[in-house]
């Protein structure tokens, strides 16, 4: 499972908290960041730091975790630089700057697990195409991914790209025997 730390100082103590990829939060898929507890799932009491000031996700086509600024008038900075709007990605190392609080990303883990484990012991399918639109669904006798999330079988192709249905990391997907139909 992918995990981003974050480190930071606050009313007296140090605090480390780390973000999961699929973790529950007040908003689905993203954990927001504040002064707000009604809103927050990281919640700073520093009132330099907007209610509701920032969201750390996800992003499964990039495979990384970025941060989207919530709050026009009070923006961000992210390594030396403001963010106005929109998102930018987060990498070991980076610096936001919530206020007069600084939180630091100090690690970034990607539980992904080799291809060598999840693939068929066969040669690959002809027909299976990392571009097409709508993955083809893997032939009877072969094996497939479910999806963690959806449950849809993808090819085993689609470890790298993620789930074509809804876009979930396919690292800890089940490696599922399509059996042939009757």
């Amino acid at each position: 499972m992918n995990a981003l730390t974050l480190q930071w100082h606050d009313a007296g103590e140090d605090k480390t908290q780390n973000i999961y990829e699929q973790q529950s939060s007040q908003n689905p898929g993203s954990v927001r960041i504040g002064r707000d507890p009604l809103r927050c799932d990281i919640v700073l009491s520093h009132p330099t730091v907007s209610g509701l000031h920032v969201e750390i996700f996800f992003h499964h086509q990039q495979q990384g975790f970025y941060i989207r600024n919530l709050r026009s008038q009070n923006p961000p900075i992210v390594d030396g630089r403001q963010l106005v709007q929109g998102e930018m990605p987060l990498t070991e190392g980076t610096s936001i700057s919530l206020g007069q609080i600084k939180l630091n990303v100090t690690s970034i883990s990607t539980g992904s697990i080799p291809a060598t484990i999840l693939l068929s012991p066969h040669p690959p399918v002809h027909g299976y195409h990392h571009y097409a639109a709508t993955p083809p669904a893997p032939l009877p006798g072969v094996y497939g991914l479910e999806c963690p999330k959806c449950h849809k079988v993808s090819p085993g192709e689609n470890l790298q790209i993620g789930c074509h249905w809804c876009g979930t990391s396919l690292a800890a997907a089940l490696s599922v025997l399509v059996e042939p139909s009757s």
